[in-house]
């Protein structure tokens, strides 16, 4: 990861956890993604990340906002701005997919 996507991933894990709905979500950085998921039970209750929405840099500080579908594949929104921007986002209009 490089110092620009680590900066990122850092500063969206801190933004997390500044609210109740999205406390406790895990970041992992995939190239310019950085995915957003929760801690569900697999086989045999092994914790497994469950990817729910994903930020992709667009440019220096400008992120588009993707889901999670059915399917497995990303499918993107009209939403994109700023990492404080796409959080606010995910805490209004994604909380379904967000929520513990």
């Amino acid at each position: 990861m490089n110092a620009a996507m680590l900066r990122a991933h850092n500063a969206l894990q801190d933004l997390l956890e500044t609210n109740a709905l999205t406390g406790g979500m895990q970041v992992r950085a995939r190239g310019e993604n950085l995915m957003l998921g929760r801690a569900e039970n697999g086989p045999m209750d092994e914790p497994v990340v469950e990817d729910r929405v994903r930020l992709t840099r667009l440019s220096e500080g400008h992120w588009g906002l993707s889901v999670k579908r059915h399917t497995g594949r990303w499918q993107r929104t009209p939403f994109s701005g700023s990492m404080r921007e796409m959080h606010e986002t995910v805490c209004t209009f994604m909380q379904h997919l967000v929520a513990p």
